[in-house]
Parts: structure tokens; sequence; C-alpha cells
């Protein structure tokens, strides 16, 4: 059985995370995103981080604030830019953070080998490209692929819908997204949550992501439509 710390605000909830630490962070644009960890997180103070997420942050909401407050030294995403990533591209064109654009398969696939434990793979995803540039090529089966390894987190900062007390995570519509395998790929995984049940509350068959994977839950109540998703779940898990 694991032991999760169940805290009751999400300033502890972020606590320990150190200047220059690598922090997964879920979310797909808003859909998932944990804005309030990343709201204590900015109130923590830490600096010189390296985040982990599929955009560079959008509008003046979760990880765009963090951008725009000069708390990230690097961006490790797929879609950096958008109509309304004004922090990302102010600071970028500035020389004020830096980049490492990943193809979104291979961002999912690199963060899932990491909590799977594999050492790399090779993909066909990017030969050709500058994003390819210094990297191990090999050609299987007449195509040829570029070697990619792991990507692996101090810390993964995600969002669920319902836990148990035993850190048992279910998912709401397309709040799912990057949860499940940034939560297996981080040294430490704290979960916002909408709500906490007793062990037994939940249906298994609606459990997502395993208590083994998560340290630190917090409880911050429902959120709006747009970040909890587009698609309904079923069973306890709604």
């Amino acid at each position: 059985m694991s032991v999760v710390e169940i805290v009751t605000a999400p300033f502890d909830a972020v606590a320990g995370i150190p200047d220059g630490a690598t922090v997964m962070i879920g979310g797909f644009g808003e859909a998932g995103q944990p804005v309030a960890l990343i709201e204590a997180l900015l109130e923590r103070g830490a600096r010189d981080l390296v985040v982990v997420n599929n955009n560079a942050g959008s509008a003046e909401v979760g990880l765009a604030r963090l951008i725009a407050a000069d708390r990230v030294r690097k961006v490790i995403c797929s879609f950096p830019r958008q109509t309304d990533s004004w922090h990302f591209d102010e600071k970028y064109r500035a020389g004020k953070i830096e980049l490492e654009l990943v193809p979104q398969g291979n961002l999912a696939e690199r963060i899932r080998a990491a909590g799977a434990g594999i050492g790399a793979f090779y993909t066909p995803t990017g030969y050709g490209t500058l994003l390819a540039a210094g990297k191990e090529t090999r050609e299987i089966d007449g195509r040829h692929h570029v070697l990619e390894y792991p990507l692996r987190a101090d810390f993964a900062l995600i969002r669920a819908h319902v836990a148990d007390e035993h850190g048992n995570l279910t998912y709401r519509r397309t709040a799912r997204n990057f949860g499940p395998i940034m939560a297996a790929a981080a040294t430490t995984t704290v979960a916002e949550v909408t709500r906490i049940v007793p062990a037994g509350d939940l249906d298994p068959e609606n459990v997502v992501t395993p208590g083994i994977y998560v340290d630190r839950m917090v409880a911050v109540g429902a959120t709006s439509g747009a970040r909890d998703g587009a698609l309904h779940t079923t069973g306890a898990a709604t």
C-alpha cells in the first residue's frame, strides 16, 4: 500500500521544490493544468526552473504567469507559440528563456519511457530536420529513425479529478492528457484534485494513476469546465 501525504493547502503541497528543479506540469492548454499548484509555486518563489509541458503557457493563467515572473530558465515543449502565448514569446526573443522543442508524440513517449524504465527508443519523427541535429540515427526496415532518450523530472505537478486517500487518481474528460505519464516519470508527484474520498469509494476500473506514483495531494475543489476538459467519464470518477 502506498503512503501519500495529504495536505490542506497548495502552498504546502509544493513545499521543497528548489531553485533549478526540473518540473513537469500537466495540461493541454488549460485542460488539466494544475493552476492552484502553479500559483503556490509562484508564492514559494522557486526560480531557475526547467519546465516540461505541452505548450509554453497561454494568456495570464498558470504556466504563463510563472514565465512572466521570470521563474523559468528553460521550457521543454512541443507547442511554444500561439496567439496568446505572448509572455513566452517576449522572453524568448529577449534571450531570457531557453527552449527545447520536441514533437508532441516524441514528448509524450520520452515522458512515458522514463516512467516505464525504457533506456531509449528510435522514432522516425524528426529525422532529417533540425530537431535531429547531433542525434544518433539508424535505418530500421528501410526507414530512418532518430534515437531519443527518456525525459525525467524532479517533480510533477498534475491535475486529477477524484482521488482516494491512498492516492489513486481518476481524471475528468480531456484533463487526463499528460497527467498519468508525468506522474510516473517524476521523483516526486504532487496532485491537485477536486476531492478526496475514502479508500474503496472509487471503482477500480476508473483508476488511471495508481497511488504508488503519487507522493502528495491537495483538494482544491471544482474548477472551470475548460480546465477540466470536454469529455465525460463514468462511474465514481465523475
